[in-house]
């Protein structure tokens, strides 16, 4: 379809159509391949005596020109200058094409040079920080101030929210942390540390209780069994107390006259219901028998018959200051 067809189809109507208008060739005019008019010097009243004899479909149609009124002849552009040939359109179409890449590669480089122009962005959540907040490296006394102020405000947030979700807010009491910035349980700490303490007591009494022997631990409840006997005892005791008289005579004395005419109520065992050695014995400070396998041999180094001759040295010496005092 030819561009007069499609333009006829589209937009011009189908009830008038167009008129074939006749144009008739000019004689004193002619026409450039550039769309130039010439003008001859009796074009204006050859014209205007023709065009008033014709009617209006017969007149010339002359479009986009000014005819001169001046007898000389002169030349006037219509419209743009047509390119003459396929090559001048090339290589217009070449020269347009080349303007434009040029200009895009004008507008590549100002956008390169204004990004190297422009400030780099630091990713700073990544650089290495030290435990206080700030940056490691060269940095000014302001930024070391400034992340090292940014550092407490989110350790005073982090503080606040989990304080909020624990109940703590309010109640008054500090938050303690760790070095790994867990929150400590006072209360728990404390509890732990009572409890410690309560064990090692108990470790320390059972440990000096198994270092005392079978005989001091029978005493020591014998002790604690009179003390709690001793709510029910009457204030004075006399001559008639059952109890007391059974006590003084179960003691022995060195120098009881009598003693070898009393029957020992001893059953040859000891307190601890082992059995003992039936013989004679040399002393000891605690007054502590031997066993029944003892074969009578000391084997001990005298430390014990010096301690007797050192404590009888000082009751003989004190015994005798006594009698010179007197004397004088």
């Amino acid at each position: 379809m030819s561009l007069a067809d499609y333009l006829a189809k589209n937009y011009l109507t189908a009830d008038a159509p167009a008129k074939k208008s006749k144009k008739r060739k000019r004689k004193g005019g002619k026409h450039d391949e550039n769309g130039l008019i010439i003008a001859d010097d009796d074009i204006t009243g050859w014209n205007e005596k023709k065009r008033a004899d014709q009617s209006d479909d017969e007149a010339p149609v002359i479009v986009g020109s000014t005819i001169s009124s001046t007898p000389s002849a002169t030349w006037k552009t219509v419209g743009a200058a047509a390119p003459s040939t396929k090559s001048q359109i090339a290589r217009d179409n070449a020269a347009a094409a080349d303007a434009i890449i040029a200009a895009a590669a004008d507008s590549r480089t100002a956008a390169e040079a204004a990004e190297d122009e422009a400030p780099e962005m630091l990713d700073t959540e990544n650089i290495l920080k030290m435990e206080n907040g700030a940056h490691a490296g060269l940095q000014t006394a302001a930024q070391v101030a400034a992340a090292m102020k940014k550092r407490q405000e989110e350790d005073r947030a982090k503080a606040a929210d989990v304080a909020r979700e624990t109940g703590a807010i309010g109640a008054g009491e500090t938050i303690y942390r760790d070095a790994s910035g867990r929150i400590i349980n006072v209360a728990m700490k404390r509890a732990e540390a009572r409890r410690a303490a309560e064990k090692a007591e108990k470790d320390k009494l059972e440990a000096e209780k198994a270092a005392k022997g079978d005989v001091q631990r029978l005493d020591a409840e014998k002790r604690k069994k009179d003390l709690q006997d001793a709510k029910y005892m009457k204030l004075s005791r006399g001559i008639d107390d059952v109890e007391l008289n059974d006590e003084l005579k179960e003691q022995d004395r060195w120098n009881d006259p009598a003693a070898g005419f009393v029957k020992s109520k001893k059953s040859g065992k000891s307190r601890t219901g082992r059995p003992l050695y039936k013989g004679a014995a040399p002393p000891n400070r605690y007054g502590i028998r031997p066993g029944h396998r003892w074969d009578g041999v000391d084997r001990a180094n005298g430390f014990e018959g010096q301690w007797f001759k050192a404590r009888n040295r000082k009751g003989d010496v004190a015994k005798m200051e006594y009698a010179w005092q007197m004397d004088e």
